[in-house]
């Protein structure tokens, strides 16, 4: 992007560029900076970094009903593709790196290559989602190694069209606020209200510190619950869990759930 309105070989002009956009956040222009330093790493050049602060806010979450709503109107392929970001809190650049290798089709379980060097994760599609995705390999007749999903731009723009029609037809403006990096923050936030183990959901989102998954303790309130609840993946957590008191409840997703009253 840069490249197409500065020159790439004067730092300062790239500086300039970068603080002269009003329209950009902090955020943006901190990755723009972030990319442009490799380039003057690896073409011998220097530049005096210049420093952009984000801004923390708390992320837009959909409801079930709303999220429901974009999948149902969106096409059979995009729907697919919308729900299998709905089930897992992929990232959509995860989604598209996936290939045939990384996905049971039999379990029904996705194996991501984690972006952001996040720790490796194992996320489980729900039966309907399974069954979109079985039938797409089928019709695509896809190799192992081949990517099997868009770009995270094109996965982006048909979400806005998709997104920005329904919310004409329905009259609710509200689903514009939506992006479809939002479909990640659905998952993260119904896990932890369904689980309350914030350690679950920072393994399940592949963060590498819980700081960034603790934001998600902020969007639920548990003051009328009765139980914590924990989750367990292999014999030795359950047996600490029923050893802290906590009882056994069901399985899910292949994990155990056990719960305790507060």
């Amino acid at each position: 992007m840069l490249t197409k309105h500065v020159n790439l070989d004067n730092p300062e002009a790239v500086k300039s560029y970068i603080a002269t956009q009003n329209n950009w956040s902090n955020a943006y222009k901190e990755s723009c900076v972030n990319a442009y330093s490799h380039y003057v790493r690896d073409h011998g050049l220097s530049w005096e970094k210049p420093v952009y602060k984000r801004s923390r806010r708390l992320p837009n979450v959909p409801t079930t009903e709303q999220v429901n709503k974009i999948i149902a109107h969106a096409g059979r392929k995009y729907a697919m593709v919308f729900s299998i970001l709905r089930d897992t809190g992929l990232r959509p650049v995860e989604l598209h790196r996936l290939t045939l290798k990384n996905i049971d089709l039999d379990k029904g379980v996705i194996y991501p290559q984690t972006a952001k060097s996040g720790n490796a994760r194992a996320l489980k599609l729900k039966k309907s989602t399974l069954a979109m995705l079985k039938r797409y390999v089928v019709e695509r007749d896809l190799d192992l190694n081949e990517r099997m999903f868009p770009t995270t731009t094109v996965m982006t723009h048909v979400f806005m069209r998709v997104r920005n029609r329904l919310a004409k037809r329905l009259h609710e403006p509200e689903l514009r606020r939506f992006r479809l990096y939002d479909l990640r923050h659905y998952f993260a936030t119904m896990l932890y209200h369904n689980t309350k183990d914030i350690l679950y959901v920072k393994e399940q989102l592949g963060h590498r510190r819980l700081e960034n998954t603790l934001i998600y303790t902020h969007l639920i309130d548990f003051k009328d619950e009765e139980y914590v609840v924990r989750v367990a993946k292999t014999v030795k957590e359950a047996c600490q869990l029923l050893e802290a008191g906590f009882e056994y409840v069901t399985d899910m997703d292949n994990v155990k759930l056990f719960r305790k009253r507060k």
